[in-house]
């Protein structure tokens, strides 16, 4: 159950009940607008705080709300957590961009996030004394895998690297690659780790924008094109 003392949050000012049990988190405020305009039926906008944009309507006859979470760990640290704490979001369903670390998940492939190695210190903010490997809920992964594969896509599915540095003269990305990460992003692993300290159900699923292994990289307009099945794949698991 939610604590409704805390509603409105410092982030979030929607009243009790203004979330579906499904919200889609792309970073970019301006995506979730667009997925609100363009997916949704009857979207309302429902936070605006900082101008992180968050609406509920419904697809196919369905409540579904989408709200952006912005870039790193500590920022949809923030939203998600208050979001399954507070407002009692079920499922948090990250949709958004990453750099492929493997020669096999190529530009515009998705990758659904079955664990997400990192180099932040998110989790110490919880007190766990040693380290731990964040994870998906295998349901939404196995759903996300089949509806993926049906529909044709290029999907892949296994470890993400959750990095805090966005520009970085070390060579972690080389390392996590070695380990089996087939990509690289900066949130999946605070999101996963916030669906376990509450007990709620997360995923994320990237697009590659870019790879690190050939150096090709999307442009804005392509990204947007590209990133439509992963918006269409996020909506189906709600």
């Amino acid at each position: 159950m939610s604590d409704v003392s805390h509603i409105p949050t410092p982030h979030i000012n929607a009243p009790a009940g203004a979330f579906a049990d499904t919200v889609l988190m792309p970073g970019d405020p301006l995506r979730s607008k667009f997925i609100a305009e363009n997916y949704l039926e009857d979207a309302v906008l429902v936070n605006n705080v900082r101008g992180v944009q968050g609406y509920t309507g419904t697809w196919h006859g369905k409540k579904v709300s989408v709200m952006a979470s912005g870039m790193g760990c500590p920022s949809i640290g923030i939203y998600s957590y208050e979001l399954f704490k507070f407002y009692d979001v079920q499922n948090i369903i990250r949709i958004g961009s990453a750099g492929s670390l493997s020669p096999n998940v190529k530009v515009r492939d998705l990758v659904v996030g079955l664990s997400a190695y990192t180099n932040s210190a998110y989790l110490r903010a919880f007190g766990f004394p040693g380290e731990n490997a964040p994870c998906a809920d295998f349901d939404l992964a196995s759903k996300a895998m089949s509806i993926g594969r049906e529909r044709n896509l290029r999907i892949h599915c296994g470890p993400l690297f959750t990095s805090d540095a966005f520009y970085s003269e070390g060579d972690s990305g080389t390392v996590a690659a070695k380990l089996g990460a087939l990509a690289v992003e900066m949130e999946a692993a605070a999101l996963y780790i916030n669906a376990a300290v509450t007990g709620k159900h997360a995923l994320a699923i990237c697009t590659i924008s870019d790879s690190l292994v050939t150096g090709e990289s999307l442009s804005a307009e392509q990204r947007q094109i590209s990133f439509r099945d992963m918006m269409e794949l996020g909506l189906s698991l709600a």
